[in-house]
């Protein structure tokens, strides 16, 4: 009788401990398997990482981008490559890195209509905002109103008069719909009450090349671009698109201070990565970041580019974002834009 009673306890108590191990199994195996990601993000980044830059060779963002690679190269002990994957005005390279393997590897140069502007603009945009995280905010650029040295307006009020007594007659040029360009030009006809062309270009440099001949009246372009034209007298500017006026140009008054006190139209660019990206990772980027974009080496070889370093945390540029979508999202409706 003992004996089976004891059979019986045993039995029982194989039963429960099954039970029980397979319970472990089943609360521990998250854990488990997250093991393996949370170790690789720990060791973040063994091996080379890439930055997408989409537009080509030799433009800002490219330059920028190697500047910066350059830096979180030293800063890691890690190869940073650069990658132009250009066309279809940035989206080609930035839905690329959407749909990535989120394992910060592959990082995106993403300027602000991108990602703040392109998603309202352009309805048929393969990607989304949500299918990218924010890492670091890397740079921001001054944009300034030039007209062709041959256009009567010496101020904005001047060209304003033109423009209001020749309406749809004068012309703003720019790197491409939904470039910081685009939409400066299409806030200052909101603003100011007037009608401008718009023409597009396929890149800042015809754009310009077309502004300095005189086949278009204006253009909103970054300070490093316009520079040398303003300096050798082919172009005049008229306002600094900032909310202070430039270091560079310290004579020439802001939008802002000319009557349109809320006028801003600041060129950035971010860095970001595919959604998934574990948080470590991001997070140990966004340090890496700050620290580089600290350097007073690499602050002066942005300066000559006509950009400021910037810095901040993941939730600080994700703030950016969402304040400058909503911000552009109303031009943009008020404005009727739309682009295929």
């Amino acid at each position: 009788m003992k004996s089976a009673v004891e059979a019986v306890v045993k039995s029982v108590f194989r039963h429960l401990a099954a039970r029980f191990l397979i319970a472990c199994v089943a609360v521990c195996s998250p854990w488990l398997g997250a093991a393996p990601a949370l170790a690789e993000a720990h060791a973040y980044p063994a091996r080379p990482v890439r930055i997408v830059v989409p537009f080509a060779a030799g433009g800002p963002a490219d330059v920028l981008a190697r500047v910066v690679g350059e830096g979180l190269a030293k800063a890691t002990t890690q190869s940073v490559l650069v990658d132009n994957k250009a066309g279809a005005a940035g989206t080609i390279g930035v839905d690329m890195v959407a749909k990535a393997a989120p394992d910060g590897y592959t990082l995106a140069l993403v300027p602000v209509g991108n990602i703040a502007v392109n998603p309202t603009l352009m309805p048929k945009l393969p990607y989304k905002p949500a299918d990218l995280v924010p890492v670091a905010m890397l740079a921001t650029a001054e944009n300034v109103l030039v007209v062709n040295a041959a256009t009567p307006a010496r101020t904005l009020a001047d060209l304003l008069r033109l423009a209001a007594q020749k309406p749809g007659e004068l012309s703003f040029a720019s790197p491409g719909a939904g470039s910081q360009a685009h939409l400066a030009g299409e806030l200052l006809q909101l603003d100011a009450h007037i009608k401008l062309n718009h023409v597009p270009y396929k890149g800042v440099s015809p754009a310009m090349t077309d502004v300095v001949g005189g086949q278009v009246t204006m253009m909103f372009a970054q300070l490093s671009a316009a520079l040398p034209y303003i300096k050798a007298g082919k172009l005049r500017a008229l306002g600094v698109a900032s909310p202070r006026r430039s270091a560079v140009l310290p004579d020439v008054p802001t939008i802002a201070e000319q009557g349109f006190p809320k006028f801003e139209a600041v060129s950035w660019y971010a860095l970001m990565a595919p959604a998934g990206t574990p948080p470590e990772v991001v997070r140990k980027l966004s340090l890496h970041l700050d620290a580089v974009l600290a350097d007073a080496t690499l602050r002066e070889k942005l300066a000559t580019l006509g950009m400021e370093a910037a810095g901040g945390t993941p939730q600080q540029l994700a703030a950016t974002i969402q304040k400058e979508s909503t911000r552009w999202a109303g031009v943009i409706r008020q404005r009727h834009l739309t682009v295929d």
